[in-house]
C-alpha cells in the first residue's frame, strides 16, 4: 500500500514518550518530516535523537504545553514562516483521574483548554496550509471512553467525547478539501500514563497493582495490553494517501474490548 510520506510535514502532540513519540516515530520511518511538541525539552532531545533520518528527513521540536493556549499559538505561527504542515496529530496527557462531580470548575476549564482548546487552535493554524497544499490529514488521539465511559476517569471521559464531537463536525467541514480528520480510541495501552492508573486504583481500593492488572488484562479479547507502536501503525495508515477515502470515524484499537456501537 502507498504509506510512503516523503516530503510530508507533521506536527505531533505529546511526542517525547507514549503514543505520541511512537507515531512520531512511524511517520518518520515512512519519510515524513517531524516537529515534536511536549513539555520537557530532556524527553523531546531524546526522542528527536530516535527518528528516522535515512531519506533526508529533517526533524525539529518545540517546547510548549498545551495547556497554555496562548503561548502555544505563538509558537506555532513562528514555525509557520517556514513550515507547510500537512499532517496534525493532536495528542496531550490525559486529565486527573477521580469522579466528574469531585473535579473543580478549574479542572474542568484546564482539561478543556488542553484538549479541545488547542486542538481548535491548533487546526485553524494549520489547515489554511493544508488546503493550499492539496494534502491534509488530522488525527486525534483519543479514548475507548468516547464509547463507554471509564470508571473513575470522569474528567478524561468528558473532553475526549467533545474533542471527538468536535472532530466529526470538523470532517464534514474539510471533506470538500480532501481533508482528512479521524479518532484514534486506543484501549489499554501500556504506557507510564496506564501504570499511573493502575498505581492510582491500587491506593484507592487497597488491592494489589499486579491483581489490578491481570484484572483489566482478562477483559481484554486478547489478553493483553497494547503497545504503543500498534497505536502508532494505525496513526501512520490514517496519515496516508492510501486512507484519503476514510474520515470522520472513531477507529478503535483496544484488542477487541469496546464492544460493537
Amino acid at each position: 500500500m502507498e504509506t510512503d510520506l516523503k516530503g510530508k510535514n507533521a506536527l505531533v502532540g505529546g511526542s517525547s514518550k507514549g503514543i505520541g513519540r511512537a507515531i512520531a516515530t512511524a511517520l518518520s520511518l515512512r519519510g515524513c518530516n517531524i516537529t515534536l511538541v511536549a513539555r520537557s525539552e530532556e524527553a523531546l532531545l531524546d526522542a528527536i535523537r530516535a527518528l528516522d533520518t535515512t531519506a533526508g528527513q529533517r526533524h525539529d521540536f518545540i517546547l510548549a504545553d498545551h495547556s497554555r493556549p496562548g503561548e502555544l499559538r505563538e509558537l506555532i505561527q513562528h514555525q509557520l514562516h517556514d513550515t507547510t504542515y500537512h499532517i496534525l496529530i493532536n495528542n496531550t496527557g490525559g486529565p486527573p483521574a477521580g469522579d466528574l462531580l469531585d473535579m473543580t470548575l478549574d479542572q474542568l476549564e484546564a482539561a478543556f483548554r488542553s484538549h479541545v482548546v488547542s486542538a481548535h487552535l491548533l487546526a485553524q493554524l494549520l489547515v489554511p496550509g493544508m488546503k493550499r497544499s492539496g494534502y491534509g490529514r488530522i488525527i486525534n488521539i483519543v479514548s475507548t471512553s468516547v464509547k463507554v465511559p471509564i470508571h473513575g476517569l470522569g474528567l478524561s471521559n468528558t473532553v475526549r467525547a467533545a474533542l471527538a464531537n468536535w472532530a466529526k463536525t470538523l470532517a464534514n467541514e474539510l471533506g470538500p478539501f480532501g481533508i482528512t480528520v479521524n479518532n484514534i480510541l486506543p484501549g489499554a495501552t501500556n504506557t507510564e500514563r496506564l501504570q499511573e492508573l493502575i498505581r492510582l486504583r491500587a491506593l484507592k481500593t487497597g488491592r494489589r497493582q499486579e491483581e489490578i492488572e491481570n484484572e483489566m488484562i482478562h477483559e481484554i479479547p486478547l489478553h493483553r495490553f497494547g503497545y504503543p507502536e500498534e497505536i502508532a501503525a494505525a496513526a501512520a495508515f490514517l496519515a496516508s494517501p492510501q486512507a484519503a477515502y476514510i474520515s470522520g470515524i472513531n477507529l478503535t484499537v483496544d484488542g477487541g474490548r469496546m464492544p460493537c456501537l
